[in-house]
Order: structure tokens, then sequence, then C-alpha cells
């Protein structure tokens, strides 16, 4: 396994390392990204070990590990300007990765797993009021001189707002996918699938779409098309949504992504319960949704300590 000049690897390690990625891979179904992740954050805190004790780091010299080495690794990515979160979850992959070498060197590994991570404090998504959600989509129909172009990207804003898609998502449907069914089967984090709604604006935005593009539908192609008729990279969408951002004043917080976000805390608000709205995000976890709880809590202090006389 090759990891670049900057670190090369013992071919023990190395292999442990490769091993360890494949098993995250196929049994936890992790994506490209996080295994692409997963590796910076190992080769980082193999890279420090090395370095800290002065010798290669090799699978059996790592089950003398304790948590002085792991606080140690810690200070020093701090010092480098990692914030909390960032390094937490660096934290955990090395745990993770340290407890399946122990299963299958067979020592101790209970000092290095007992180590915790930095507290953080979960920040709140930031969605957009109903109204800003549906100037920015206005916006964006008149954001682009070429008609289609401008078209596609109201099409996609629709989606992500009307089915609370990821953008990855909903780049990544194919010609075969319209079109859609009722309920639009997709298949998100984790290899989870679940089956989304379909707003009637965001199938007119789509057809208004597809009567304008000059490629043609084709099965195994992306749905979405970029200029020269390739899938469509997210940051032509994201800058999309910031022209029309800047043109309305909205804040940088008004991502493709936020409109994710306005989906669910929308939802909540119109009296929709966390269980439906886990599923209709994919969440494997409700604790995950119930962060949309604080958004609308906040938004109902707000109100109040604007309303009320004796706020």
């Amino acid at each position: 396994m090759t990891f670049g000049p900057e670190l090369a690897l013992a071919p023990a390690m190395s292999e442990a390392l490769k091993r360890w990625l494949d098993s995250e891979r196929s049994t936890r179904d992790r994506s490209d990204h996080t295994i692409t992740a997963y590796q910076g954050d190992l080769l980082a805190f193999l890279a420090f070990i090395g370095q800290h004790r002065g010798e290669p780091a090799l699978p059996g010299n790592l089950a003398d590990l304790d948590q002085t080495d792991m606080r140690a690794f810690a200070a020093s990515e701090r010092a480098r300007g990692f914030g909390a979160r960032s390094l937490a979850r660096r934290l955990s992959a090395v745990r993770s990765f340290i407890r399946w070498l122990s299963d299958r060197e067979g020592f101790e590994a209970s000092k290095v797993l007992n180590s915790r991570g930095p507290r953080y404090t979960r920040s709140l998504p930031r969605p957009l009021a109903p109204a800003q959600a549906r100037n920015l989509l206005d916006m964006a129909a008149e954001g682009h001189e070429t008609p289609w172009v401008a078209a596609r990207d109201l099409a996609v804003l629709t989606l992500l707002y009307g089915s609370g898609l990821r953008i990855s998502e909903a780049l990544n449907l194919n010609g075969r996918d319209w079109p859609f069914p009722e309920a639009l089967l997709i298949r998100g984090k984790g290899g989870r699938e679940r089956q989304v709604p379909v707003l009637p604006v965001a199938r007119r935005a789509i057809e208004d779409y597809l009567a304008l593009c000059p490629w043609p539908r084709l099965a195994d192609e992306a749905l979405f098309r970029g200029v020269r008729g390739g899938r469509v990279g997210a940051n032509i969408i994201a800058s999309a949504m910031r022209l029309a951002r800047e043109r309305l004043g909205l804040p940088q917080t008004a991502t493709p992504h936020a409109l994710r976000h306005s989906f669910a805390t929308h939802l909540l608000a119109a009296g929709g319960d966390l269980r439906t709205i886990q599923e209709l995000l994919g969440h494997a976890s409700l604790s995950t949704t119930q962060v949309y709880t604080g958004v609308d809590d906040a938004h109902l202090l707000a109100v109040y300590r604007a309303a009320h006389p004796r706020a």
C-alpha cells in the first residue's frame, strides 16, 4: 500500500493498515470519503508515534501504547490547529484501528481504548427561513445566462429542499431513475436505503430541465449533466447557490446542505415527528436527528424574546 513519500510504513504496518481499511469498507460499508479520512488519521498517528517513541511503528509495539501517548498525540494535533471535533474523529479512528489490531495480535489495548477524546459542543444546523428558501430557488432560476443550466440548478436545489437529499445523493441519480416513482429510493451514507417523497414542484423543475437539456437522457449516464455532458459536480451547484445568496444578501451558511437542514427544520416546525424525519433524512441514529429540536427551540426562544413585552 503506497502512502506517499512523507511516510514510509514498515511492510507489516502497511499491510495491517490496508487490511483494516478494507475491513471498514466491506463490513461497515464506509464511503470512499470516510476511508480516505481514516487513512489520513492513521498516517498522522503512526508518523507521530514513530517520532515520539524514536522507533518505527509496528503492530507489535503498538501494544505498549498508553494514555500518555494518546494525550501527547492529541496535544500535537491541537498545536497543528485541529479543532475539538476534528480531533475527536481522529482519535476515534485510532482507537478503532487499535481495537481491530489487538483482536488479531492478541494484546491488551484497554489503556488506549479507555482514553477520552476532547469534549465539544455540536453546533446547531443553520437552516433558511421558509421565505428565504423560496426566494433563493426563485433567484437560482435566473442565475445562469444559459437557460438549460439555470433550469438544471433550480431542479437540483428544489430536490434538495423538497426531499431532504444530500447533494451527492441528488447528483448520483442516473437517467434510469427518471421518471421518479411516488417515493424515490435513495442509497445514502453507510449504504442505508430510504424512500423519500418527491414534491410536484420538484418533478416540474426536473421536467423543465430535461426538456431544455441538450444531452440525451441515457440510463447509465447522469441525470444532471454538466456543460460538457458529464456528471455535474457539487462545486458547480454550490457556486450557483453562492451567487443566489449573494444577490439576496443571505449569510454564507446558505449552502446546498442548508437546504437539507431547512427541509428537516420546516417539517419539525410544522408538526413532523422525529422518527419520520429520521427516516426521511437517512440518519442511522435518532440522536443525530434530535439536533433539529435545538434549532426549533432556538427559534421559539428568539420569537419569545422579541415579542414578549417582559422578555
